[in-house]
């Protein structure tokens, strides 16, 4: 998969990129307010007056003091820049007017970022965005550690075709943007400096406070930028990539020569254009679970006729499970629910090498390698384990919106790599046709397209989809006495306390008990982990 490799970028010649290292005071960097919350039990959650900040690879940077550009199109300014640390002191970097120049807004607690945005005073446009979550003091960004608790949103991608992604994920940025490490960079996390992810994107123009500018090549199809010798890479947790069409959730760990955002270079990047995928620092494939490329195909969509309506808003629920149920315990299970006009919906039930899953953990990874012929990357790096040592160092959270200039989404929504016949294994990952997403074709027609974040909360298990629902109507009078029934299940709910673990204790013979059992495991494990 081409994850997360950003290539959208501001289309504003005369104000030109972000590539600076240094704060600016000719613009207001004013950070929308988002309200977030951090919960202990359904009902009871504290807002916290948490806003957002636009990467660093959108905002304006110019000559310190001054307004000459550092970056203008996919050029570097050779006065300004004639080498890295020389680019970085004499470059500062402004914000300005999020809603108006980068299409970013935020109502109550509900963030919008549209595709295409004009500024008043700017002769071109804005595509796409990428946005931090900082903590109350704007200083710095809010860090998640999210091993045995949840997450929850409201999302809304009706107006998202094929070809984009309104991406919701985590990354191993430093708190700070680099601010204490790096001396040359001055700006940090108020001005959304740090960016990296587990695909370690080249196209990032200032790294651990340096520019880079080495080796710096203008991108063959996206004329506003280029790459340069260095990528910066981090563990990335893709909590929801998607669009009306499909969805994916996705970890992406890396090995021990990665702890926190990393520049790299060579072989440890792992690009694709030295034939080095495999072999880089990290995941880049993922360890993704789509319910369309699963096999069910009628879980997402646009219409009453789906299990989650794309059409309308609703609630994306994951948890981060551990062995031993503790904050400490190694990271083994992701589980996702949703909740739509007050209904839950749990994650499909799904076969993957005839073995029944519905969520991410080793034996499900493993399965859907072997059946799709997929390297099994994630686990050759250290797979949840190793993603859950990311977790307790803590992780970013980013909010975005993107076209991909490289290979138009499709491996999100559409057939994908089209090297393999369309009906093998894995290969039809969403509805989309093969020649869907080409981003000139989306700027010019879809350019309002928006996707809505908001009612962002985490923490305890079981503590962010709200109260429990309320009394139902009185009982029915007791009917005539029939057959006995069937012994109630546990208290605990779910027997062996995942649906893997449930499934382990079925009897293997006869067929139909098993078949019974497996059923019976579905529907209680999901119930456990979805109250």
């Amino acid at each position: 998969n081409i994850i997360q490799n950003f290539t959208m970028n501001l289309v504003i010649p005369l104000l030109g990129l972000v590539v600076a290292q240094q704060p600016g005071h000719q613009k207001d960097n004013k950070h929308p307010v988002l309200p977030t919350q951090i919960c202990t039990a359904p009902g009871q959650c504290t807002t916290q007056q948490t806003s957002i900040t636009l990467d660093g690879n959108w905002m304006w940077s110019h000559k310190v003091g001054g307004s000459q550009n550092c970056y203008t199109g996919d050029n570097w300014d050779q006065t300004l820049c004639p080498d890295p640390v020389t680019c970085a002191q004499n470059c500062a970097l402004d914000g300005g007017d999020y809603e108006g120049t980068y299409g970013v807004s935020v109502a109550d607690s509900t963030a919008s970022l549209k595709f295409v945005t004009k500024g008043p005073d700017s002769p071109s446009a804005n595509v796409g965005s990428r946005t931090y979550l900082l903590d109350p003091t704007e200083n710095q960004y809010q860090m998640f550690k999210l091993k045995n608790r949840e997450f929850s949103f409201d999302v809304d991608v009706s107006t998202l075709p094929c070809g984009l992604n309104g991406a919701l994920y985590f990354v191993e940025m430093d708190a700070d943007g680099g601010l204490s490490k790096f001396p040359n960079n001055k700006a940090g996390a108020k001005y959304g400096t740090g960016y990296c992810d587990a695909q370690c994107p080249h196209d990032i123009k200032f790294i651990n406070g340096e520019a880079n500018i080495k080796n710096w090549t203008d991108s063959p199809k996206d004329k506003n930028s280029g790459t340069g010798f260095y990528g910066s890479c981090c563990t990335e947790m893709d909590v929801w990539e998607s669009n009306s069409q499909a969805q994916a959730v996705t970890p992406h760990c890396c090995d021990d020569t990665v702890v926190g955002q990393t520049r790299c270079s060579g072989e440890q990047c792992g690009d694709d254009s030295a034939g080095e995928r495999e072999d880089g620092a990290c995941d880049k494939d993922g360890a993704d679970l789509n319910p369309y490329r699963n096999g069910v195909t009628t879980f997402l969509g646009a219409g009453s006729q789906f299990a989650v309506d794309s059409s309308q808003p609703f609630t994306v629920v994951t948890q981060w499970l551990t062995t031993d149920g503790s904050d400490t315990g190694d990271l083994s299970e992701i589980r996702r629910f949703y909740v739509q006009n007050g209904k839950q919906i749990p994650s499909p039930l799904f076969r993957i090498g005839g073995q029944p899953f519905d969520s991410i953990n080793d034996s499900y990874v493993n399965a859907q390698k072997t059946v799709f012929n997929d390297t099994n990357s994630f686990e050759k790096r250290g797979g949840l384990k190793q993603m859950g040592k990311a977790m307790d160092r803590g992780l970013v959270l980013v909010l975005s919106l993107w076209a991909d200039y490289d290979v138009n989404m499709l491996w999100l929504d559409s057939s994908y790599p089209p090297t393999k016949p369309v009906g093998a294994p894995g290969v039809a990952r969403g509805p989309c046709a093969t020649d869907s997403g080409d981003p000139a074709t989306l700027i010019q027609n879809n350019p309002d397209a928006t996707v809505k974040y908001g009612n962002i909360k985490w923490g305890a298990l079981g503590s962010t989809s709200g109260p429990p629902s309320p009394p139902g109507p009185p009982p029915a009078p007791p009917s005539p006495p029939g057959p006995p029934s069937p012994p109630a299940p546990p208290p605990s709910g779910c027997p062996g306390g995942t649906l893997a673990a449930c499934i382990a204790l079925c009897p293997s013979s006869p067929p139909v008990v098993y078949k019974d059992c497996v059923e019976s495991c579905a529907q209680r494990c999901t119930l456990v982990k979805g109250e």
